[in-house]
C-alpha cells in the first residue's frame, strides 16, 4: 500500500477521546487530527513523538488529517491506522505473500456470517479441495522490551467475541484463521498479552486447540507506504 500523497510530519501533543489527537506541525501550527485506532496505543502515543498524517480532499470532513505513522522511543516507524490492516492483508494475499491463504479464486471483505449481523473481515472461497476460509484480521502495534509484539494492548471484549466466532466457524467444518497484521518491523514474534487481557489469551489458546489457525505477518513501514513483508511466529 502506497500513500497517494506525501505525509505531513508533526509532533504529538496529546491523544484523547480515542479518536482524536493534537499535533504541532513543523511551522508551529497546532491541529486536531483523526486517530484511527481504538486501542490504548501503548508505547505509541507519548507526547513529543514524531508523527505523520495523511490529508483528505473531502471538504465535508471535520478533521482533514488522519494519523498514519508514529516513530516510537526506539526510532521504529509504526503504522497505527487499524483501518489499513484489512487492505494490507488483502494486498499480501493477492501478491502471493501469505502462503497459508493461497489457492482460492474469491476474496471478499466484510462478509456477514450465515445471514446474521456478525461480519468477518475476509472470506476466501472457490477452492474445490478446501472449505471456505474465514479470516479475522487484528492490527498489532504494541511491543515487549525483548522485541515481542503483543495483542491486545487493552482489554478487548470485541476481540474475544471474534475469537469465539472463529471457533464456531471451525467446528462447523470451515477453515478459520486469526491473522495478526504487525505494522512494525522490529519484532520477531507475536504473543497474547496475558498481562493486559488474560481472557483473550485463554480463549485464543482454546481456539487453536479446536482447529483455528493463528498466523502473523510483520510490515515494512516507510513514509511512502506500508507493505506486509514476512511471517513471524505466534507464540501461545
Amino acid at each position: 500500500m502506497q500513500f497517494s500523497k506525501p505525509l505531513i510530519q508533526g509532533t504529538l501533543l496529546r491523544r484523547y477521546k480515542r479518536f482524536l489527537a493534537d499535533v504541532e506541525l513543523a511551522g508551529g501550527e497546532r491541529v486536531t487530527v483523526h486517530c484511527p485506532n481504538t486501542g490504548s496505543m501503548m508505547g505509541c502515543a507519548e507526547p513529543g513523538y514524531r508523527v505523520w498524517m495523511s490529508v483528505s480532499d473531502n471538504p465535508k470532513r471535520k478533521y482533514r488529517m488522519t494519523w498514519e505513522i508514529v516513530e516510537d522511543q526506539g526510532g521504529t516507524l509504526v503504522g497505527i491506522n487499524t483501518v489499513q490492516s484489512n487492505g494490507l492483508v488483502c494486498e499480501a494475499i493477492s501478491n502471493g505473500l501469505i502462503d497459508e491463504l493461497q489457492g482460492y479464486k474469491e476474496l471478499r471483505s466484510e462478509v456477514r456470517i450465515n445471514n446474521t449481523m456478525t461480519r468477518i473481515d475476509l472470506v476466501l472461497d472457490g477452492n474445490t479441495k478446501k472449505p471456505p476460509c474465514y479470516v479475522e484480521v487484528k492490527n498489532v502495534t504494541a511491543v515487549h522490551d525483548e522485541g515481542i509484539a503483543l495483542f491486545p494492548d487493552a482489554v478487548t471484549l470485541r476481540g474475544t467475541k471474534h475469537v469465539n466466532e472463529l471457533i464456531a466457524l471451525s467446528t462447523a467444518g470451515n477453515r478459520a484463521v486469526m491473522c495478526f497484521c504487525v505494522q512494525r518491523d522490529d519484532v520477531s514474534l507475536v504473543r497474547p498479552a496475558d498481562e493486559i487481557d488474560p481472557t483473550y489469551g485463554r480463549i485464543l489458546r482454546q481456539a487453536i486447540d479446536l482447529g483455528v489457525e493463528a498466523i502473523a505477518y510483520r510490515a515494512n513501514v516507510t513514509l511512502t507506504g506500508i507493505e506486509l513483508r514476512d511471517r513471524i511466529p505466534v507464540e501461545t
